[in-house]
């Protein structure tokens, strides 16, 4: 079987092997939303873009960034083009399947203190216990002091996370269906067992823990109310196979395709058509909210765009969305040896095959899905094909099997041109999903060549 592999021979897979060092890197770095933007633009800054408001203009060749409340960007580099002819846009999430403290996380029982959890987005329950879990997030206090929490992913932290019940007591719950084998209200994440010094009242465990919190960070009990704190997959992204040739990290859903996505616009030259680059928050649960695609921070963002250029308007807004063309970069499903039985063979994703273009997502008869038109597809056909791209086309899995939803319709709806593209994963939505470095490498020339040359 041939693959994107069969395009780089033994002596020049350097440019594969070093590209996913990169990325590696930058997702062992980015385990929550905020973490992925503050990263994000940290590389933009060293490739040269500014914020919008460091420009008093903007012209041919400028490269710019928005920050969405820091949990999500929006990047452009200026196109010579008329910008109310359209952009290339690559659009992709950076949020990822998660364990979220609540407002009132953290109490003891019977000498244990233990964090209260509400799960986001899709997940599998029972793949997230026992396992080493570390606390990543922001605490805002009332004076506006920002604390930023990261515990559980240098050498030297300590780690959490939630127990799972011996097989030696477990007959009843074995009886359960997957869905019920480990329920949301007992994702209570285990933090400590001291109790504090001198102390004989109640709750001397977690009256430890809270002075450790404030020890070290400043936090008192009060303050979680105004948090935003995950409990994620601990440790770094790891080479993944004998042969190194795949990556294994939490998050590849969707930070996989935001990176390469963003690092296409980042080292991309001189542009005909104005390019964009949005990372986006909340697409685990429906894309609402100020942070989410559904906002209209995006439609803002080129308004303020077209401002600096001199040339806003609202019909000169509309034509611009209406003549631009997107690619919603976005996981696929990669095909599992384990598991074909959930698959139909002749529209799947596989391993070492490049990016891969899903025409149309939803579930049960295509509902809730962005339906790409074929002339858009055939105009991204030969842009491929021209840059001598790997890519493939699926489906997410069986007709009825199940199904999946990406932010490409939100953008569809403003009527451009939309088709979902991007990497294969196992995994997908576990504690550590698995990807092939040759389609991480493919879908970045992909999207590079996407923004370069689609017109």
């Amino acid at each position: 079987m041939k693959t994107a592999w069969d395009k780089y021979p033994q002596d020049k897979r350097n440019v594969v092997m070093d590209f996913a060092e990169g990325y590696k890197t930058y997702l062992s770095n980015s385990k929550t939303e905020r973490e992925a933007t503050k990263e994000a633009i940290a590389l933009a800054r060293m490739a040269g873009f500014k914020r919008l408001d460091e420009y008093e203009s903007l012209k041919a060749g400028d490269k710019v960034y928005v920050n969405n409340r820091d949990k999500g960007l929006c990047l452009f580099v200026i196109g010579k083009d008329d910008i109310t002819k359209g952009m290339n846009i690559l659009g992709a999430h950076i949020d990822s399947p998660r364990l979220d403290l609540k407002q009132h996380p953290l109490y003891e029982d019977q000498g244990l203190a233990l964090f209260d959890t509400h799960y986001y987005g899709g997940v599998k329950k029972y793949q997230w216990v026992a396992h080493p879990m570390s606390l990543h997030g922001v605490v805002i206090k009332k004076d506006g002091t920002k604390v930023d929490l990261k515990i559980g992913d240098k050498d030297e932290d300590p780690v959490v996370g939630i127990s799972d019940l011996l097989i030696h007591l477990s007959a009843d719950q074995m009886k359960k269906t997957g869905a019920n084998v480990v329920e949301g209200e007992d994702l209570n994440v285990l933090v400590g067992s001291i109790p504090a010094n001198g102390e004989e009242k109640d709750e001397n465990v977690k009256k430890y823990i809270l002075d450790l919190l404030k020890e070290q960070y400043g936090i008192e009990e009060d303050d979680f109310i105004s948090a935003e704190i995950e409990v994620v997959p601990s440790g770094k992204a790891r080479d993944y196979g004998l042969d190194r040739s795949m990556v294994m990290g939490y998050g590849h859903d969707d930070r996989i395709c935001a990176y390469t996505s963003l690092m296409a616009l980042l080292d991309v030259k001189e542009l005909e058509r104005t390019a964009c680059c949005i990372l986006a928050d909340k697409e685990e649960v429906g894309s609402q909210g100020a942070t989410g695609m559904q906002s209209r921070f995006f439609e803002n963002a080129i308004a303020d765009i077209m401002d600096k250029m001199g040339v806003y308007s609202e019909l000169g807004l509309r034509h611009l969305l209406s003549n631009s063309y997107m690619l919603s970069s976005d996981v696929s499903a990669a095909y599992d040896p384990n598991y074909p039985s959930v698959n139909e063979m002749k529209n799947t994703a596989f391993f070492g095959k490049g990016i891969c273009f899903n025409k149309y997502t939803g579930s049960r008869g295509k509902g809730g899905c962005n339906d790409a038109n074929p002339e858009f597809i055939a105009k991204l056909r030969k842009v491929m094909d021209d840059n001598e791209v790997a890519f493939q086309t699926a489906e997410l899995g069986k007709v009825d099997q199940g199904g999946g939803g990406t932010i490409a319709y939100i953008l569809a709806n403003l009527d451009m041109e939309v088709i979902d593209a991007g990497i294969a994963v196992q995994n997908m939505h576990a504690c550590y999903e698995v990807a092939s470095k040759v389609d991480i490498y493919e879908a970045y020339r992909a999207y590079m060549a996407f923004i370069k040359d689609m017109r």
